[in-house]
């Protein structure tokens, strides 16, 4: 369980990051910008995804092995 929610954090770290990069540099590539209902709100929506990757690796980094 950890190692996903470490490898949903990389994604949500990256395409938040390629989509801040989208907004002010132009820089075409992500996801953010490819989904229709979000046009204007890319910015909020590359720092949502950032904020959802910091969850993410704190959540990896509290869950506890069983077993």
């Amino acid at each position: 369980m950890k190692q996903l929610l470490e490898f949903l954090g990389v994604i949500a770290l990256v395409q938040g990051v390629a989509g801040l990069l989208n907004e002010f540099t132009d820089w075409d590539w992500g996801l953010v910008q490819r989904i229709g209902f979000l046009d204007g709100y890319g910015i909020y929506a590359s720092v949502a995804l950032l904020v959802l990757a910091v969850a993410l690796f704190a959540a990896a980094g509290s869950s506890r092995k069983s077993g």
